[in-house]
């Protein structure tokens, strides 16, 4: 209904799970990452798990997209199934053709087999997922632990993935379930939002949905969290009935009042989650008691001044919390817990024509890893880093994702006047340092967070030699220098050998690697793989959180 009104090209807050609408927190990366690393691996179950509405559903869909071209999947959305009926199920999502007549269980576990054993030979992956896990039967499981037997002499022939709430935890934790539970090879357990990725996940389905506009202004995104807990399926269901209501009484974004009515429609009164109400009555309940307290004392008389010796006054009361604005909230500090106020500098564009902006943010950005570039006259920037044996990478991502490289960035930001391109040189708990057009401005997170919508660039060098992603089979100097990284960033002797071909135990180690940085365990030392190994083992690069300090006198020697 309100799509038209806000010049929506789809409907932001669908609860549908739609893999495009999918905001990639940095939970989500590492449980992608997990899920993959399971998916190629050599069988057994993989494991994702999370709260009802954490997006467990949309991540498994985005996950069929990225699966390679040679898997047959089987889905399975009811998992409430005998085993006899589980088993057709499977035969029928993988198009195995099954006795006409009542078979047996036996005789669907043959065809099963036989089927594996073609798809194997023809170089398919047979992938079985199941949605709801939680919901299984203990001897369904132990079936399914059947079918992980199935086997060549060096490989699994089924992979499992298991998609369930918490109690699909609880379930293989008991002692009859421990032979599944050996078998799982990778799990991850999806958890609500924090308060910031909140403000970035509606900030992306708005953008996706054809809108850079705040709908739903920055100011309001403290108490959606709380109203929410931090529940994506649930911050769609407010946000979507906050759209209605702005709608209806013809705003142009969602204010405070209606987000609160919008709340109350979908929980019921009072708008807040059940954990959060008995804590409200906790503290209703010790404030009734203070009161009460303070009662008897008044009527009883107060402690002598013998009593009172040695004790200091009270200090003033803080004003109330709620009296605060929002912005006034504070994101969790990087740094030290006493940090400076917020400073009041805008994000302005200053006189400097915005032509320049890309030019000028990227002359900063290179003498920050002290190189030279013209802005009048040089090359286009990344050709220009080329010539000085580095590369851009671009990404898109929220602030989780620029902590994550910790390195500065190259931002596009937009706003009346149009687009133009800041350096991001630092980051603490509430506000962000950036060069525009060589000035220098601190600004709230939030102002920066208004401006941008997830676009940056980073600059970085590959190791020598290297002309492409490293991956087994590769050869030179660049697998050499990877290889002695790698064992440096495990904490290994950095000379363990000389060997140029990038081998079975280079890709052991790149894939761990990838692991503990939360990326696609897929083997392959790409230009993400590199950058974060180049991050992790020198200690000069310039960072965000760090070494903001460097940063400044570089940029102003």
């Amino acid at each position: 209904m309100y799509q038209d009104h806000f010049r929506l090209t789809a409907a932001p807050f669908s609860i549908a799970p739609d893999p495009r609408f999918l905001y990639m927190s940095s939970r989500h990366r590492e449980a992608i990452a997990h899920l993959l690393y399971g998916v190629r691996g050599e069988g057994g179950f993989v494991l994702l798990t999370g709260e009802i509405g954490t997006g467990k559903t949309t991540l498994c869909r985005c996950l069929l997209g990225q699966m390679p071209a040679s898997s047959d999947v089987a889905f399975v959305l009811n998992p409430r199934l005998g085993v006899r009926d589980l088993l057709a199920t499977i035969c029928e999502e993988f198009h195995v053709v099954v006795p006409a007549v009542g078979p047996h269980i036996k005789q669907l576990v043959d065809v099963i087999n036989r089927h594996l054993l073609q798809a194997h030979a023809a170089g398919r992956l047979a992938i079985l997922i199941i949605d709801e896990a939680q919901n299984l039967q203990p001897q369904v499981l132990e079936l399914l632990r059947l079918l992980t037997n199935l086997e060549t002499n060096t490989r699994k022939l089924l992979q499992i993935i298991l998609i369930g709430q918490p109690e699909l935890q609880d379930l293989l934790a008991r002692p009859e379930m421990r032979q599944v539970a050996q078998r799982v090879v990778a799990r991850f357990h999806l958890t609500r939002l924090s308060r910031e990725e909140v403000a970035a996940y509606v900030r992306h389905r708005l953008a996706i949905a054809g809108t850079r506009a705040p709908l739903v202004p920055d100011r309001l995104m403290g108490r959606l969290y709380r109203l929410t807990d931090g529940v994506p399926r649930l911050i769609n269901l407010v946000c979507d009935r906050a759209l209605l209501g702005a709608y209806v009484e013809g705003r142009a974004q969602v204010t405070r009042r209606v987000l609160e009515r919008a709340a109350g429609e979908v929980f019921g009164r009072p708008t807040m989650p059940r954990h959060r109400q008995a804590a409200g009555l906790r503290f209703a309940f010790i404030g009734a008691a203070c009161i009460a307290l303070a009662t008897v004392l008044v009527h009883f008389g107060r402690p002598g001044p013998a009593a009172l010796e040695g004790v200091a006054p009270p200090a003033l009361a803080a004003p109330a919390a709620v009296s605060q604005p929002a912005e006034a909230v504070a994101m969790p500090v990087a740094r030290a817990a006493t940090e400076t106020p917020p400073p009041a500098d805008n994000l302005d564009w200053p006189s400097a024509p915005r032509a320049l902006s890309e030019k000028l943010a990227f002359r900063d950005l290179f003498r920050l890893y002290g190189a030279d570039y013209d802005p009048g006259a040089g090359p286009a920037p990344c050709l220009a880093a080329a010539a000085a044996q580095m590369r851009c990478l671009a990404e898109r991502g929220g602030l989780a994702d620029l902590l994550r490289f910790n390195q500065p960035a190259l931002l596009t930001l937009e706003d009346a006047g149009g687009r133009y391109y800041a350096l991001l040189t630092a980051v603490d708990g509430r506000s962000a340092t950036l060069r525009l057009a060589g000035e220098t401005r601190r600004v709230p997170l939030a102002a920066m967070a208004q401006a941008w919508a997830g676009n940056f660039l980073l600059l970085w060098r590959p190791p020598p030699g290297i002309k492409d992603a490293l991956s087994l089979g590769s050869r030179g100097q660049s697998v050499i220098w990877l290889r002695s990284r790698l064992a440096a960033a495990a904490g290994e002797d950095a000379r363990v050998g000389a060997a140029a071909t990038f081998d079975d135990d280079l890709l052991r180690r790149v894939k761990a690697f990838q692991m503990s940085e939360g990326l696609v365990p897929d083997g392959v030392a790409g230009a993400l793989t590199l950058v974060r190994l180049n991050m992790r083992m020198d200690r000069a690069l310039p960072r965000l959180t760090v070494d903001s300090e460097t940063n400044a006198d570089v940029l102003h020697p």
